[in-house]
Order: C-alpha cells, then sequence, then structure tokens
C-alpha cells in the first residue's frame, strides 16, 4: 500500500509540474503575442519617419510619380505625411504601407481604361491592400464585392464568379480601382478622410483627365460621393463616359446598382471608341491559392 501510495504522489508531482509548464508556456505566449501586437503599432520613429518619407519614391509605380512629382512638396502633402508618421506610432494602420500606392503598380497612368472609386480602404485585418473594392483570400467577399460580383456575371456571359476578391488581374487590364482616402485607421472607418489624401487623389483623376494621348476613359460613379467628386472636376462627357448608379453596397445595391450594366456598357464604348475592351473574365482565372501573389514587395 505504500508503494501504491508513493507511485500515485509521485504521478501527481508529475502532472501537477507538467501543468505548471503548459500554464508557463501559455503566459509565456501571450505576453509574446502581446508585445508583437504592441510593436506593430507603436513602429520605432527614426525608421517608420524614413519609410513613409521616402514612400512615394520606393513603392509608387514610374508613370504616376513622374506625373504627380509636384504634389509632394505641397504644403498640404507635407502635413498629410506628418499625420501618417503620428498615425503609425500610436495605432495600426491599414493597408500596410507598401499596399499604399499598389495601384499605381498595377495600372500605370498610360494603361488606363476605366477608373472604378471607392471611399476609404477596408478597415479590418487581412482586407485592404490597396486597390479599392479589393481583398486578398483567405478574406472573405465583402458585400459590396459580391454585389459587383452579381453584375458582372450578368453584364458579362463568360464571367465566372470567383472565390477570390483579389482584383488585380483586372488592374493589369486597365482598370484603376481607386480610393479617395488611402489610408485608415484598423477599426475606424473615415478616420483618415479629410487629412490631405481627398486632394490627392483628385490629382490622381486629374492626371488621367489631362493624358497627352487624350485618350477617353470610363469613369464608374457609384454612390453619391464618387458621383459628386466627378462633377466639381467637370469631366467632359463628351470625351469620357460616366456611369452613375448607387453604391453597390447591400444598403443601397437593390436601389439600382443591380441591373445598372455597367460593365456591358463600359465594353461597349470602348469598343467603339477605341476598339479595346476591359477583359473582366480575367478575374475568374485567378485561383484562390494564386491570388495576390503579383503584387510587388518593393
Amino acid at each position: 500500500m505504500a508503494s501504491v501510495s508513493r507511485k500515485r504522489n509521485a504521478a501527481s508531482s508529475v502532472d501537477s509540474s507538467s501543468t505548471k509548464r503548459r500554464k508557463t508556456q501559455a503566459e509565456s505566449l501571450t505576453v509574446t503575442v502581446a508585445t508583437v501586437v504592441e510593436e506593430s503599432c507603436q513602429s520605432n520613429a527614426p525608421d517608420i519617419k524614413a519609410v513613409i518619407e521616402n514612400l512615394e519614391h520606393e513603392t509608387m509605380g514610374d508613370s504616376w510619380r513622374t506625373a504627380l512629382n509636384k504634389e509632394f512638396m505641397k504644403p498640404y502633402f507635407q502635413k498629410l505625411k506628418e499625420f501618417l508618421i503620428a498615425e503609425h506610432l500610436a495605432h495600426t494602420v491599414y493597408p500596410k504601407l507598401n499596399d499604399v500606392y499598389s495601384w499605381s503598380r498595377l495600372t500605370p497612368l498610360d494603361s488606363v481604361k476605366a477608373v472604378i472609386l471607392g471611399q476609404d480602404p477596408y478597415h479590418n485585418v487581412g482586407q485592404a491592400h490597396g486597390l479599392s473594392f479589393s481583398v486578398l483570400p483567405p478574406t472573405k467577399l465583402p458585400g459590396s464585392l459580391r454585389n459587383i460580383y452579381k453584375q458582372l456575371a450578368s453584364d458579362i456571359p463568360e464571367f465566372k464568379v470567383p472565390t477570390s476578391g483579389d482584383l488585380t488581374p483586372v488592374a493589369k487590364a486597365g482598370v484603376l480601382w481607386l480610393n479617395t482616402c488611402l489610408t485608415v485607421r484598423a477599426h475606424n472607418a473615415n478616420s483618415h478622410s479629410k487629412k490631405g489624401w481627398e486632394t490627392f487623389t483628385d490629382a490622381v483623376i486629374r492626371a488621367v483627365l489631362d493624358r497627352p494621348d487624350g485618350r477617353g476613359v470610363v469613369f464608374f460613379a457609384w454612390g453619391l460621393p464618387a458621383q459628386k467628386l466627378y462633377d466639381r472636376l467637370g469631366i467632359d462627357e463628351e470625351k469620357h463616359l460616366v456611369l452613375r448608379s448607387p453604391h453597390p453596397s447591400p444598403l443601397s445595391a437593390h436601389r439600382g446598382f443591380l441591373g445598372n450594366a455597367h460593365f456591358k456598357k463600359a465594353n461597349e464604348w470602348l469598343r467603339k471608341t477605341h476598339g479595346e475592351e476591359i477583359d473582366w473574365v480575367a478575374l475568374s482565372a485567378v485561383p484562390p491559392s494564386d491570388a495576390g501573389r503579383h503584387i510587388s514587395t518593393t
């Protein structure tokens, strides 16, 4: 009996020791994760300052950097940079810095056939990557993008609704997926609005309007903010096609976005005007596992 008791005590001691080790490991993991999260929100000040100050030179596509060069030294843009530095030091900001200008690398200025405006980037983890309405796998398709896909399937017979939300293939085909505000604080929609981005993205659209080749493009005006912006910029609708409808958001898509035939109308106009169209079907051809691998990590 004494032998049995000693064995039980030994087993109890082993179990207790094992439990303590697991608890210590769990606590260590918790501390490590918390530290990583905190460090990701509070980057080293000199490093983040240098990255943001050189962001256009290091990550913007050449054609856009040349066209927008004068904007970079203007007071509003310098003030915007100061704001971004402060935000990155205190908060998590989306998209990651390398992706803020991904639209400019994927869609060079002289390749733009159409412009699709969003407002500000998605503000939750793993969503925004620099293109309006677009998300990378394995992120679930947002409601607005699901409705965009529904309308594409209605307009383009060959289009098959993909499981991936990555819009990179049509960005490469000439669609400028542009948000009017290019960054956002995590989980706080419109938190970077009216800080200077809107002035900058106005300049982006003017660069399209002022291209030396004078080619007309299709402007998708979904929702009142996009429509008001285009009206304010005075787009020549004899030269360009402006397609207006409610926004594809689930809150408004049923009021006129679904059924607007915008993708069909865009291709019809491009064929008639320039003898070309946008290959929307390219979205159907990207396997979920491959989507997003096209984006440079410069």
